[in-house]
Parts: structure tokens; C-alpha cells; sequence
């Protein structure tokens, strides 16, 4: 995952995009990079393993002077990449995951291209985009040559002498959102990076839609094709609560998704509480839908223990994990506790911390709800699962059926008896009471978008 930010205005920028950019430390731990076009194009980078973006850029703001830039926090790869090209310097930053990278770079390699910003070995995806965006015939054509030829996704912003070029996935997998303020003009991946700044949303961009921003406004390089695919994991977790996603917010669609697991419950705990923080907003739709308290059990302590998901490596995500959630014995002591989750997705975090807070300080029992179906394949579109291995659903069918290649047809249906005795081997090595997730028409309800319009993948394995 990766979060991109960019601004045009009319006085200098880099206030307003130091902080654009920072409000989407949410969706990366690893790297944050910003790049400015004043007299000339600056570009700073750094490593945010240990450090949040705001505290690595603060001081250095004023080495970065200009009146339009662009800002990116990842989770994996370094940005933004700058290239002095056929058509000019430029800068990009990117959203995504392509699948096919190291085919496209064989390419580029035969064809005497070189590659400078390697790590362990691994190309980087953004300097692979820039390169590629260098074959076409001007920068949106090799913005086109880029959605044509990648597997995955790919949501970029460009700066350039000029202004900022924007452009959504091919298919609007990941989002871009438009803003419009006093000075100037924004485009980011998070809606909420706006509020505070004093720029309204003017535009959701379409899939495959390019924009070119300068201070005299956006105009339309290409315009958006008829296939929307948005990720619906954006509204049941990797999404900031207050943003809005072709309209429709984050928080206010994870309360639905609390109605909706409450509705289909039978259990009576005496409270119902949420896994901080994304799990928070889904136990109060659950405890609005079923007029049992909400209580907080678990506590997250101070917004600089980031996510436990976003890490690359299962080391960083267990010291998260185990670091950050405090439990309150007082509330969770002799009580049977209801807690709602985003999302069971390697399920290790869960059965190595969560519960066991919860059971070691007196919990009579544990029902978990997570506000999503089981999770059945590696995320094809953007930095999350890599293997089918990593999966707790897809453990325990190889673990039932006795092998890796099973036909797992039966497992998605959650009133077949396969997907029972799944759901049973799950809640057995969480070492939950009980495990209920939610139905996929359930969850595509409580967003409030027709389903040919979402991204399932990740549960059906399906892209069209």
C-alpha cells in the first residue's frame, strides 16, 4: 500500500503538501519521499521505519521551495522517482502493485534501458513506471503504455515544469480524488487529507482517467473508461474512517457493516467491543444494531504504534501487534466479550495477542466477528498477501482436505458444510468461543455500491 498527494498553487506549496502527504501515514511504515518544483525539481526521501513522515520532513521544509509537488508514504519502495527524459525532467509517485514487473523490466533491460534503484536485488516498481512512461510518445501517452501494459495496478501523480499530471488505475482499483482550495488545486488518495486544508472535493476521478492540473485549473487528457473495480477492502479497513470513496465514507460504512454481522448473530455477550483501530466503528454498528454496550477492552496506545497489516515482514507485525493493544482487566474479567474485527487475515496477530489479552485477563468467552468474508487469495492489485500460504482460510482448507490444490468452490459458500467445518478449524486455532464473518452480500450491502463496481478478489478470486 501506498498513500500519493499532490498540490498546484499559487505561493509556495510545501506546507500544504508536507501535511497532505503525512495524512496518509496510515497506509505505509517504510518509506516517505516528497519532490517540489521551484527554480528546479528537489526530491528528498527517507526511511520512516522508526519515525513518523511529519517528524523526518519537518525541519527540512525549507530546502523544498516551489509552488507545486508531489508526496507519497509506501509500504515497500522508495518515492518519488525522478528521470530527466525525451520530454523533460519529471517526478512520479505511484500507488499499486505490478504483478508482471519483472517481465517488463527483462524488456526494458534488452532494449539497453538500465535500472538504478534496486533493493536486494528487487526493482523498483515506481523507476520501472518512469521508464516506462519514457517510451510513449508524450507523457500521457506513456502514462497509457503504462495501464496497457502492466498486470496489477497503478495509480500515479507526475510533476513536471508545468504542472501535475494525475492519473487512476486502469481499472480504479486504487482511488484519486480531486480538491479544490483558495490557492490552488490538490489531488490524493485520501479524502481526509483535504478536510483540514481548506480544499473541497471537486472531482472523483473515473478509471483510466487523466487530469493535468496547473494553476489555471484541471483539464481532461483522457477521459474515464466504463469499468470501475474499486478495492471494498478500502471501506472495510485499509481506508482512513473519514474518507470518501466515489462518495461513500469509510466510518459510516463500517457501522453498517456492524448492523449487518448483528443482524445475523444469535449470541448475547455482555459487551461488544472493537480490535483498535479499524475494528472500533464495526463493534458500534454491532452494539447500535444490538443494544448490547459497547466497552473498550482493548486499547490502542498513542497514534505512533501504526498498523499491525502494513509491516513487510512477520517480525515488525508481531512486535506491532503484541506493542500496541493495552487490555482494561476491569471491563474484560468474568464478562463474555463480543469483539469485531476488520478482517481475519493471517490470523496470527489475532490468536498470539489479541486473544490471548483477553483470555489471560479473565474473559469468561470470546466470539469473534470479523466485518469481512474469509480471505481466500493473494491481493493481485497492491502490496498486502503475496502467497496463498499466508492465508488462515487457505491453511485450514490444505489442512482438511490433505493437500494445496483442492477445489475450494464449496469453501466460499457460507452454507455449505465444508465452509462450516473450515469456519470450526479456524475458531479451534484462534482459541476463539466462537467465529462468524461476515456474508459477502452483506458486506457489498453495507458499502452501497453494485458489486460489479468493487474489487472482491482478495475473497472470490474473481476479477470480473
Amino acid at each position: 500500500m501506498s498513500g500519493i498527494f499532490g498540490v498546484v498553487s499559487n505561493k509556495d506549496c510545501i506546507e500544504t503538501l508536507l501535511y497532505g502527504t503525512d495524512y496518509h501515514s496510515h497506509l505505509g511504515t517504510q518509506y516517505g519521499g516528497m519532490a517540489v518544483w521551484g527554480e528546479e525539481l528537489v526530491r528528498k526521501i527517507h526511511s520512516i521505519r522508526s519515525s513518523q513522515f511529519k517528524s523526518k520532513f519537518y525541519e527540512e521544509k525549507h530546502d523544498l521551495v516551489g509552488n507545486k509537488g508531489i508526496g507519497a508514504v509506501s509500504a515497500s519502495q522508495e518515492q518519488p522517482i525522478s528521470l530527466n527524459s525525451r520530454f523533460g525532467r519529471f517526478a512520479v509517485v505511484m500507488n499499486g502493485w505490478i504483478d508482471n514487473a519483472d517481465e517488463l523490466a527483462r524488456g526494458l533491460l534488452e532494449q539497453g534501458h538500465s535500472f538504478s534503484e534496486l533493493r536486494r536485488g528487487k526493482i523498483n516498481h515506481i523507476e520501472l513506471v518512469a521508464k516506462l512512461i519514457n517510451t510513449g510518445n508524450d507523457l500521457v501517452d506513456g502514462i497509457e503504455k503504462v495501464f496497457q501494459l502492466i498486470k496489477g495496478s497503478c495509480s500515479l501523480l507526475i510533476i513536471t515544469e508545468k504542472g501535475l499530471y494525475a492519473a487512476r488505475d486502469r481499472l480504479g482499483y486504487s482511488p484519486l480524488v480531486l480538491g479544490k482550495g483558495e490557492n490552488g488545486y490538490a489531488v490524493t488518495t485520501e479524502t481526509s487529507a483535504l478536510a483540514n486544508m481548506g480544499f473541497e472535493i471537486t472531482k472523483y476521478l473515473g478509471a483510466g482517467e487523466i487530469l493535468f492540473v496547473d494553476e489555471n485549473g484541471p483539464k481532461e487528457m483522457r477521459a474515464a473508461g466504463k469499468t470501475c473495480k474499486t478495492c471494498a477492502f478500502l471501506w472495510i479497513y485499509t481506508g482512513f474512517p473519514t474518507s470518501n470513496y466515489e462518495g461513500i465514507n469509510a466510518e459510516v460504512t463500517r457501522e453498517r457493516c456492524g448492523r449487518c454481522l448483528a443482524k445475523r448473530d444469535t449470541v448475547k455477550p455482555d459487551v461488544v467491543g472493537g480490535v483498535p483501530e479499524s475494528g472500533v466503528a464495526h463493534a458500534i454498528g454491532y452494539a447500535m444494531e444490538s443494544g448490547i454496550p459497547y466497552r473498550r477492552p482493548l486499547i490502542k496506545y498513542t497514534p505512533g504504534y501504526g498498523r499491525s497489516y502494513t509491516p513487510p515482514t512477520q517480525e515488525e507485525r508481531d512486535r506491532v501487534a503484541k506493542m500496541k493493544l493495552i487490555p482494561v482487566r476491569d471491563i474484560i474479567n468474568n464478562k463474555s466479550i463480543l469483539i469485531c474485527e476488520d478482517s481475519i487475515v493471517r490470523g496470527t496477530q489475532l490468536k498470539s495477542f489479541t486473544m490471548h489479552k483477553l483470555w489471560n485477563n479473565g474473559a469468561k468467552e470470546v466470539h469473534v466477528r470479523p466485518a469481512c468474508p474469509p480471505l481466500m487469495y493473494p491481493c493481485k492489485f497492491n502490496i498486502s498477501t503475496r502467497t496463498e500460504d499466508e492465508l488462515i482460510a487457505r491453511r485450514a482448507i490444505n489442512d482438511l482436505e490433505g493437500n494445496k490444490t483442492a477445489d475450494i468452490e464449496d469453501y466460499l459458500n457460507p452454507d455449505s458444510e465444508k465452509y462450516e467445518r473450515m469456519i470450526e478449524w479456524i475458531t479451534k486455532d484462534i482459541g476463539a468461543t466462537t467465529i462468524q464473518y461476515q456474508r459477502i452480500d452483506d458486506m457489498v450491502e453495507a458499502i452501497g455500491l453494485p458489486r460489479e463496481k468493487l474489487c472482491t478478489y482478495c475473497w472470490t478470486g474473481k476479477t470480473e
